[in-house]
């Protein structure tokens, strides 16, 4: 009744049909456009689902009520979006339920779609703000054309959606332009092709008019037209131009507005954290799995096998350590950047799925596959664990910095968190290192930078050592033999590697805590000599693995690499063997004295000559008034002694103000360090200095031996009689020094974790100790212990 027989309705569908195909194909090449950024065709796939199913919603509902249709098409695209996240999701292997992937999508898609590496695999984070933008797009550009007949509205949400897709895209791909092409194309032919719209026509403006004012408003609608189409070609005429001068340029790239994922301060620089594991050696950092297809059979051992001696063909690479093949390098960081106190990393991460981009292997270079299950158990922080140089990466969403080859998690690492890593472990051909150069140029000048300030007997030592090496590899593998034989590897050797630190380990005396150190000061002194005589370096902070088992404390270790052109970063071990005793470094070289020593020319004696004979001077009548010269003298010394008792009582004051400062103001962490100032400043008083060089454990041992020492003087000095009157406990020396040592370092690793109790026990010890240590001082030292002006001025 009134829609005519199947035949015409079929033909007016088909006269319908252009306007809704060009407006599917307009959002499909905004799909087109953005999915050259992406692996695989999953996105565009799902963007054409999105146009197809956005569209067809409001042909299907074109007779139903305008205020029905939003709602429609709002369901269809909260169906068509959760069927899309759980597909992207199982592509991608990432765990969870529909809600919480969705809700992770929901709340991180914008910034990850913009902090991604290139190419971006369709996780459901990167394609939701793709596809609901689809989705709005064919919706509103379906009801603004179909419904309302309005062609050219109706194409402005597509234009906009193919514009955002072009900026988003930016510099990463080659230039739209044939994409482009088409969206015109169909474009034109949506406007060229009748819609087949039925309906009443609209009625003639002009009807009803008389012919003369009908004939001057047909004129005046030609001149706007052509007043219109003048302004358009005009506007063509003179945009055309720059938007042609701008095709070759480079567009930006919206990711320069945002920042990637970021480190925390913990792991900036997770050298000085290699202290801090040694302490602990048996604290469980992971649980590691591993298998390597590629090695050749028989290659698995016994985990305990020995390490090979250093073989002189070439450094150890990241696997391969120990015999057969058993040992890989896990890699936690790369530090790149050094201003003379401080490595960092300085990495730039960016959002990455499974599959992490490939590099080409070095020209000869053997590599081995190496896959790994990690299950992470104490180790904190936000840097990911992984063999280089990692391939795929499942169970986890990391940040990949492709430079560095190292991994984020930027929600931070969880105990019992689970994830597998695929790596490609490649190993240079050693024949080639002899001869290899290394590389020059702005590519390279942040590896190759040295800071202001380098000690000068650490410069000539670099120059000492490059002095008979002229290739790359045989000056670093001089500065490797030269460290691996003068130094010694401790474990309780304080965190440090600013210059004055290596200074210290370099030339320090070996009785006074020098030329030792852990794998933290033998890493950054091997960069910094290496980077003196012309080499690329930097440290790498890792781990030690058997291959199965967990992973300690004590495997953490950190390792130089140098930069050889054509065969890329190559690991060298400074580190000496355990049983191989250090030679003197004083054998093979002597730093210049920081002064020069005193002249050895005896300085003229002068013989004493006989005194001349007193001579009567003239004689002055005495001066009548006035004071006299006793009153003058006792009223100057009795100025003189109030004087110096105001100093002393000021002294005195200021003193116990310092005190009290340290010991109750500030948070925890402060007062815990000002308590550990008050013992070493009492051992400054009592003419026991330590220096900054010691760790905290023995400096604590040097204060227990300074209050001994103190106390057997005092009884040499004074006899039993001092001995039997001091009380029986103060001969004891106090227990607390361990406990503030352990407290102190508490605070150094973990500045977070100390509670006010614990700066009051702090405060107590510091108290106690420098008690006893003042009551075992001469009585005239215990005097002026309080008003000795040191401590105010002594630094830290």
């Amino acid at each position: 009744m009134g829609r005519g027989p199947p035949v015409v309705r079929v033909l007016r569908a088909l006269r319908a049909a252009p306007l809704p195909l060009a407006l599917v194909a307009m959002v499909t090449l905004t799909g087109v456009v953005l999915g050259r950024v992406y692996a695989g065709g999953l996105l565009t796939r799902l963007v054409v689902g999105a146009a197809v199913g956005s569209v067809l919603v409001s042909v299907a509902a074109r007779r139903l009520p305008s205020w029905l249709v939003a709602p429609l098409s709002v369901a269809g695209l909260a169906g068509f979006t959760a069927w899309s996240l759980r597909v992207s999701a199982d592509a991608a292997g990432l765990p969870g339920s529909l809600v919480e992937v969705a809700a992770d999508a929901a709340r991180n898609g914008i910034p990850r779609l913009l902090t991604a590496m290139i190419p971006v695999e369709p996780t459901p984070d990167t394609v939701l703000v793709p596809l609901v933008a689809a989705w709005l797009a064919g919706l509103a550009g379906a009801e603004v054309a179909l419904r309302a007949g309005r062609v050219l509205l109706g194409y402005l949400p597509p234009a906009l959606l193919y514009a955002g897709a072009v900026y988003v895209v930016g510099p990463n791909a080659d230039p739209a332009v044939w994409p482009t092409v088409a969206f015109a194309a169909v474009a034109a032919l949506g406007l060229a092709v009748p819609s087949g719209r039925t309906g009443p026509s609209a009625p003639d403006p002009t009807a009803g008019l008389a012919p003369g004012v009908r004939a001057a408003v047909r004129v005046r609608l030609a001149a706007t037209a052509a007043a219109g189409l003048v302004v358009v070609v005009g506007l063509a005429a003179v945009v055309g131009p720059v938007v042609a001068g701008r095709v070759d340029g480079r567009p930006v790239d919206p990711r320069r507005y945002v920042e990637p994922p970021q480190v925390e301060s913990l792991d900036e620089n997770p050298l000085i954290r290699i202290s801090g594991w040694a302490l602990n050696p048996q604290q469980k950092l992971l649980d590691v799995a591993t298998e390597r297809p590629d090695a050749p059979a028989g290659a698995a051992g016994p985990a305990g096998a020995p390490e090979p001696a250093r073989s002189p063909a070439g450094p150890p690479g990241d696997a391969g350590e120990t015999a057969g093949g058993r040992s890989v390098r896990i890699r936690l960081a790369v530090l790149s950047d050094y201003d003379g106190v401080t490595w960092r990393v300085g990495a730039t991460y960016r959002n990455a799925g499974r599959i992490l981009p490939a590099a080409q292997p070095a020209p000869g270079a053997t590599v081995e596959t190496v896959r790994q299950e990690i299950t992470v158990a104490d180790l904190s922080g936000r840097l990911l664990p992984a063999v280089a140089t990692p391939r795929e990466v499942g169970g986890a969403r990391v940040a990949y910095d492709p430079l560095t080859g190292t991994l984020i998690r930027p929600e931070g690492l969880t105990p019992g968190l689970r994830y597998t890593v695929t790596s490609a472990v490649e190993r240079p051909d050693n024949n080639l290192l002899a001869t290899a150069d290394v590389p020059a140029g702005e590519e390279v000048a942040r590896v190759l930078r040295v800071a202001d300030g380098v000690p000068d007997p650490v410069r000539r030592l670099a120059a000492q050592l490059a002095e008979d090496n002229g290739a790359p590899y045989a000056r670093a593998a001089s500065i490797e033999q030269f460290l691996a034989e003068h130094y010694r590897v401790v474990a309780d050797a304080p965190s440090g590697h600013a210059y004055p630190n290596l200074n210290f380990f370099l030339f320090g005396p070996r009785n006074g805590g020098g030329q030792r150190g852990t794998s933290e000061q033998f890493a950054a002194a091997f960069a910094v000599l290496g980077r003196l005589s012309g080499l690329p370096t930097r440290v790498v902070v890792g781990f030690s693995s058997r291959g199965d088992g967990p992973v300690r404390a004590a495997d953490a270790f950190a390792w130089p690499e140098v930069l050889f052109s054509g065969l890329g970063w190559v690991a060298f071990d400074p580190l000496p063997r355990p049983d191989d005793e250090p030679r003197p470094v004083e054998e093979d070289f002597r730093p210049a004295p920081e002064d020069p020593p005193p002249s050895e020319v005896p300085e003229p004696t002068v013989e004493p000559t006989e005194a001349p004979p007193p001579q009567a001077g003239p004689v002055r009548p005495a001066e009548s008034g006035g004071l006299a010269t006793p009153v003058l003298v006792g009223g100057g010394a009795g100025g003189l002694l109030l004087v110096v008792g105001a100093v002393l009582v000021a002294l005195a004051g200021l003193r116990r103000a310092r005190s009290r400062a340290r010991l109750s103001r500030g948070d925890p962490g402060r007062r815990i360090a000002g308590a550990w100032r008050e013992v070493t400043d009492a051992l400054r008083l009592a003419g026991r200095p330590v220096g900054g060089d010691l760790a905290a454990t023995e400096v604590a041992e040097r204060a227990r031996a300074a209050l001994a020492d103190a106390r057997a003087t005092r009884t040499d000095i004074g006899g039993s009689r001092d001995a039997r009157s001091a009380p029986a406990d103060s001969r004891e020396v106090p227990p607390g020094l361990a406990e503030l040592a352990g407290l102190l370092n508490q605070l150094a690793f973990a500045p977070g974790a100390v509670a006010d109790e614990q700066a009051d026990r702090a405060a107590s010890l510091a108290g106690e100790y420098v008690a006893a240590l003042r009551a075992a001082r001469p009585w005239w030292r215990r005097l002026l212990w309080s008003v000795h002006p040191g401590p105010l001025r002594w630094r830290p």
